[in-house]
């Protein structure tokens, strides 16, 4: 039996096992399976599967890939907010191929690929969407575009992205399984557990062949959030919900639509309305810090600033710069909000802020 028929008749029988108490070890074991042939099934596919595979090349600070159905407009707002020039057509999948941009910004260059459009089935190979979706897998950021009146998109988006690994906007569940030679499992927990019983772990983990281990849970984690921690091909990444075409849609609706995803970006991409704010929040979602740097006997460069992530250390700018300013590196002095006064010398481990100024002294 193909993989997929495999991974469809397990999905149909959680579907059909009622979910309690009695039946939760054996739902958590058929979601052990199913998530070890997902993860199979990503790696047959990133091996060279058949077909014409979609093949990127990451630049520039961070990279941001624009995910939604045909048509919402993801060709615009790439034209929109980089130096791309994507078709745009009124036709559905206008966009074959992954269209990369640059956008600008506060100094950072930020890579931005507009892949073609995706539809329901996308992650079992419909449309060449296994393909489609895998590029996402790389990114820093994923933009999930949605039209104003198709907001039913962003669930079906969701566990698309689910079905091949990727876990938008959650966190890595807290858990820690030791393996060992002998001696069965040892299960402690910092926290009360109340989604997952003992019975439930121990059936998750013998069906990942662990037998003897040492566990260690410190989040009140889910049977899918514990089965997560144990499949290497999850990928979490932060995802910005954008709506696009808003200036279709009357006061009326879109009020509504707002208090239903108030988390979402509400823009108008071919008339340019909320273009800058756009701009502004990947930059904030991708946790970018600008750096400035003034060498020995030189005046600070304000013009092209280092773009590091949020709460970088000293020593992993110098890295960045040259693994010599680590090998010999002697102090450095920082001026801004990171430090207690200005031109403060710190060491190797300090962590910087956004706009400090940063001179690294090496030994002569």
């Amino acid at each position: 039996m193909a993989i997929d028929d495999r991974i469809r008749k397990i999905e149909e029988e959680i579907k059909k096992t009622p979910y309690n108490k009695a039946t939760s070890h054996h739902i958590g074991k058929l979601k052990a399976k199913l998530s070890r042939l997902k993860e199979e099934s990503i790696q047959r596919s990133g091996s060279g599967s058949k077909g014409r595979g979609f093949h990127i090349k990451k630049s520039g600070d961070s990279t941001v890939v624009l995910v939604g159905f045909p048509s919402v407009g993801k060709s615009t707002i790439l034209n929109q907010i980089t130096n791309a020039e994507s078709k745009i057509g009124e036709y559905e999948f206008t966009t074959l191929e992954i269209i990369p941009g640059i956008m600008e910004y506060k100094g950072a260059k930020i890579q931005i690929f507009d892949i073609p459009g995706i539809i329901t089935g996308a992650s079992k190979g419909k449309g060449r969407g296994k393909e489609i979706l895998s590029v996402s897998r790389n990114a820093d950021l994923i933009l999930v575009i949605l039209d104003v009146f198709n907001p039913q998109h962003l669930q079906v988006i969701i566990d698309e992205l689910r079905n091949i690994g990727i876990r938008p906007n959650e966190s890595v569940p807290d858990v820690t399984v030791k393996k060992r030679k002998i001696g069965g499992i040892n299960l402690s927990s910092t926290v009360n557990l109340t989604k997952i019983d003992e019975r439930t772990i121990r059936s998750i983990l013998n069906e990942y062949g662990i037998h003897s281990a040492d566990v260690l849970i410190r989040d009140d984690v889910s049977i899918d959030q514990f089965i997560d921690s144990l499949d290497t091909s999850c990928c979490y990444i932060p995802m910005l919900l954008v709506v696009n075409k808003v200036d279709l849609a009357d006061d009326e609706y879109l009020q509504k639509l707002k208090s239903e995803l108030p988390e979402a970006i509400y823009i108008a991409a071919d008339r340019g309305y909320n273009i800058d704010l756009l701009r502004e929040k990947i930059f904030e979602e991708l946790n970018l810090i600008r750096i400035y740097l003034k060498p020995q006997g030189r005046k600070t460069d304000y013009e092209e600033p280092l773009i590091v992530r949020k709460e970088s250390t000293i020593e992993e700018v110098a890295l960045k710069l040259h693994r010599d300013f680590v090998r010999n590196f002697r102090q450095a002095r920082v001026w801004g909000s990171s430090v207690k006064f200005p031109g403060q010398k710190v060491g190797l481990d300090h962590h910087l802020e956004d706009e400090d100024v940063l001179r690294i002294i090496i030994k002569k």
